[in-house]
């Protein structure tokens, strides 16, 4: 992939990342009260789709596989997460969310997605609509694979 030089193309990619930093601070400061750290919600998030290697666990967090692992380590203390190996590579652990884990990420869930609806309710349902036809956009932005 060749790197653009295109002035409106290197304005508008300036303009996402700094939304998305914005955005992200949002998420972090969303259910502060909560007992679940940013970091925390983003290990279960990514373990509530399907049992997750650490590596990339630690990938998607941006962080290395020691910090993860000690991440991953508190949660399975705590009760919201098991590791196992996984069956396909005996070096590699899986990352699996418990019941108590699931229950902890959908409340949390459910507390941060009423703090985003309040936010929601104060755009006009002109702003709403160009919102959510933006979003298959930034999923396929920002998707990993």
């Amino acid at each position: 992939m060749s790197l653009s030089t295109d002035p409106r193309l290197l304005a508008l990619a300036q303009s996402f990342r700094t939304t998305l930093r914005h955005a992200v601070y949002l998420s972090r400061s969303m259910d502060s009260d909560g007992e679940l750290t940013t970091m925390q919600m983003s290990t279960l998030s990514m373990a509530a789709e399907q049992p997750l290697r650490v590596s990339r666990v630690a990938a998607n967090l941006g962080i290395r596989v020691p910090s993860a692992t000690e991440q991953i380590i508190k949660l399975e203390q705590a009760g919201l997460v098991r590791r196992q190996p996984d069956p396909t590579d005996s070096r590699a652990v899986l990352v699996q969310l418990t019941d108590k884990g699931r229950e902890a990420w959908t409340a949390a869930g459910t507390r941060r997605n009423e703090s985003v609806a309040a936010l929601l309710d104060q755009l006009d349902d002109d702003e709403r609509a160009t919102l959510a036809a933006a979003l298959p956009i930034i999923e396929k932005l920002t998707s990993t694979t």
